[in-house]
């Protein structure tokens, strides 16, 4: 017989223990020490890094219980651009801009002078993701708890270094997957992991399909143009080579090539994973909550080389996110960054990406489950009895990408000294497993992975790419 999950016994299992609480009264801030924690009623003074778009809506989705005392980019004209906010950043920055807290800002170009200067107890970090780690180093030696957007780091190594730097300074790290903190996500998630525990749900899962997201381009010789005087793009290219610069490496959703919506920064090794780590990011996060691998990942990686064909079918499936130039996007090597990949955990469960796919679906011997943001559905709808009220997704809609609840359970984090929802180790298990699949596709051949040492077993060229030579000025 087909058991079931209910919203009392799934609460029950812990959810409460992650349950929002109000945000605290104001009152005046008081600076805390390396190992301090704010008293119940201190606004926590934080400091925001990268004024892109997500640096934006990050200060726009700031709970009362914080505040914002500093903000810090590489370009001078993205600090000016924050004060007079321009298309759906008006209504989302408007109640920050109009209230006290906006005239008091301090700004910082170089985030080594944010912390050496400023007073903080946390900082949000919103850079490009190649900029992640060396920041959330230095800001964890200044014993700063983190709001660290994903995807955690480039390298497998360099998230690794992050989480033992978080043991080591004893702090509070909270990565941006906010599906963690959703609602419906955390139900869907737990109904999958008690049916392969407790034979609930839907029962033993078979296999994971997802979409199949294309990983970065290597890189290409852009012509070299000048640069903005108000950009410091040493800082921008921070650990990776000094690059001529092109904007065709930094403007990201600025402006169009032919049908794209030109992703700058986020196309390119160098500076990211592309979609496998910005969207992948948050599949593959839940993937390894439902299937309790949140401390572990996959230990096969097999690729399957596509027909031309094939190939040229899937880039143009992506032909409105991603380069598909036959002197781009599919040229040598960056051909393979489309191969479908099938991910294997040492339970014999299979995370298979498709280009078919368009919902992630785990599949379980009593039924079949679909999950997105906000949202999932079960074939046979019956499995679940008195599921969470679709009500509560409300609170995740808005103008911009809404991440309040989340943050709020960062702050409330750093004031009790507990795990939030998504603590650091969990994002860089969650990242490997988007990195993992990445190395495969640009090595072009099947891999097997140890979780327990990191590394890759019996190849040593796989290995070198668990981490990369880092320019000695921003190396930790």
């Amino acid at each position: 017989m087909k058991k079931r999950l209910s919203r009392r016994t799934f609460l029950k299992s812990g959810l409460k223990k992650g349950a929002f609480i109000s945000a605290p009264a104001f009152v005046p801030a008081v600076v805390l020490g390396v190992g301090d924690k704010p008293g119940a009623n201190e606004r926590i003074q934080i400091g925001v890094v990268g004024m892109g778009a997500r640096g934006q809506n990050l200060v726009g989705n700031l709970p009362d219980s914080a505040q914002a005392v500093a903000i810090c980019d590489c370009s001078k004209s993205r600090l000016r651009r924050f004060f007079k906010p321009k298309g759906k950043f008006k209504k989302i920055l408007a109640p920050f801009l109009s209230g006290d807290d906006a005239q008091k800002l301090t700004q910082y170009q170089d985030v080594r002078d944010l912390l050496e200067h400023q007073k903080l107890d946390g900082m949000m970090i919103a850079t490009p993701d190649h900029n992640h780690a060396w920041i959330a180093l230095r800001a964890l030696t200044k014993g700063l708890d983190l709001y660290l957007e994903k995807p955690l780091t480039t390298t497998i190594a360099d998230g690794r270094k992050v989480v033992e730097a978080t043991k080591l300074y004893k702090r509070i790290v909270q990565v941006g997957s906010q599906q963690r903190s959703m609602e419906l996500n955390r139900f869907a998630c737990e109904f999958i992991r008690s049916g392969i525990t407790q034979g609930q749900g839907l029962g033993k899962i078979s296999h994971i399909d997802a979409r199949n997201l294309p990983g970065p381009l290597i890189y290409h010789s852009f012509p070299k143009e000048d640069q903005p005087d108000d950009l410091d793009w040493n800082l921008f290219c921070g650990p990776t080579p000094l690059r001529p610069y092109n904007k065709a490496f930094w403007i990201k959703d600025e402006y169009k090539v032919g049908k794209i919506l030109w992703r700058g920064w986020d196309f390119w090794k160098d500076y990211s994973g592309h979609l496998v780590t910005n969207w992948g990011a948050h599949s593959f996060d839940m993937v390894q909550y439902a299937l309790g691998e949140d401390r572990s990942g996959p230990v096969e990686i097999e690729v399957q080389k596509p027909t031309q064909k094939e190939l040229q079918k899937m880039a143009l499936e992506w032909a409105n996110k991603t380069p598909v130039d036959p002197h781009l996007g599919l040229a040598s090597e960056n051909q393979r960054r489309f191969w479908p990949v099938t991910l294997r955990y040492r339970s014999g469960i299979e995370l298979r990406l498709r280009s078919e796919i368009k919902r992630m679906c785990f599949h379980g011997e009593n039924g079949k489950l679909f999950i997105s943001r906000n949202k999932f559905s079960v074939d046979p709808p019956e499995l679940v009895r008195d599921p969470p009220d679709p009500s509560l997704a409300k609170r995740w809609q808005g103008v911009g990408i809404v991440a309040r609840p989340h943050i709020q359970n960062w702050l409330d984090c750093i004031k009790t000294r507990s795990q939030p929802h998504a603590p650091v180790e969990v994002g860089h298990r969650s990242n490997t497993v988007c990195l993992l699949i990445n190395i495969a596709r640009e090595l072009g051949k099947n891999l097997r992975w140890n979780p327990k040492t990191e590394q890759f077993v019996g190849d040593e060229k796989a290995n070198l790419l668990l981490q990369r030579t880092q320019r000695k000025e921003f190396r930790i």
